[in-house]
């Protein structure tokens, strides 16, 4: 942790016991989604196969492409990936990146005040959606026991452009940027809160509309789940392109220990992978879950 430069730091979202440590996509053209990843979030390029590439920040992987050419697009009315979450390290640092969008004229589909963030939203080129925030400080977050203020307000743009002067260059990802939370299309939001909250152990932080806010350290959340596309959705096809699979990172053996020891006695068939074990959740999304 480098205290005199906050962009190079993880934030509070990556020092709970579970975090997201990242995600893989299934992609129909590896090359033109990889270059939207690279310029758009600024991404480094830390591996390249023939039909995958890893890319991150600080050197640490955050999405994986794999490339499957005859896979069929996703469909937003199944379960899936409704966005990837990339969290800025500070406030400057989104300040920094809403310059860079602008000047190259990237797209985007959205913006709000959450008021434990301030985020936008945007889509990659075979529609996976990503979302760009910064949080703002945990200790001015409004509680009311387990349940947390979570709004969809409009967002001060220019107040987040007064942090960085006019002129501030986004030279790419800082070396900080996580993927803070990722917001999954569900069939039945009760059933997700079963799995995520009863066995992966997170804990509910916020109900509303349709959607469901869980996560582990009383972060705001580090996975979403809604049905307001895809309420009733079943298993998800595995030729379909969009989210192949999530990591989520577990902060000591001790944790990681705990997760495996709750997946067991649920029932679920475990793999082991290099860097840990995989299940899957109710829909077929694939869940891995690594030694951070």
């Amino acid at each position: 942790m480098d205290a005199r430069n906050p962009s190079a730091t993880p934030t509070f979202a990556s020092r709970t016991p579970l975090h997201i440590g990242a995600v893989g996509l299934k992609v129909r053209d590896l090359e033109r989604v990889a270059r939207f990843y690279n310029h758009a979030l600024g991404l480094a390029l830390l591996r390249s196969g023939r039909d995958s590439v890893e890319l991150g920040a600080g050197g640490v992987p955050l999405v994986r492409l794999e490339e499957q050419r005859t896979a069929t697009p996703d469909d937003p009315r199944e379960a899936g990936l409704y966005h990837t979450a990339f969290l800025m390290p500070t406030r400057g640092d989104l300040a920094r990146w809403i310059l860079h969008v602008a000047r190259n004229k990237v797209a985007l589909t959205g913006a709000s005040d959450h008021a434990v963030s301030e985020a936008f939203y945007l889509d990659d080129p075979e529609g996976n959606g990503v979302e760009v925030y910064s949080d703002r400080p945990a200790e001015s977050w409004q509680w009311t026991g387990d349940d947390l203020r979570i709004t969809t307000d409009p967002l001060d743009v220019d107040d987040i452009l007064r942090e960085v002067p006019a002129t501030a260059e986004y030279p790419g990802a800082p070396g900080g940027l996580r993927i803070g939370h990722v917001h999954l299309r569900v069939g039945d939001v009760m059933r997700a809160e079963g799995f995520y909250r009863g066995v992966v152990g997170l804990d509910v932080t916020r109900r509303r509309h349709g959607a469901s806010f869980m996560s582990s350290g009383r972060y705001h959340h580090h996975i979403a789940a809604n049905v307001w596309h895809s309420a009733g959705a079943k298993a998800r096809d595995p030729e379909h392109a969009g989210l192949s699979w999530l990591e989520f990172a577990a902060a000591d053996g001790a944790s990681f220990d705990a997760l495996a020891s709750r997946l067991t006695k649920a029932g679920l068939a475990i793999t082991a992978t290099p860097a840990g074990i995989e299940t899957c959740d109710p829909w077929g999304t694939r869940l891995r879950i690594a030694r951070d």
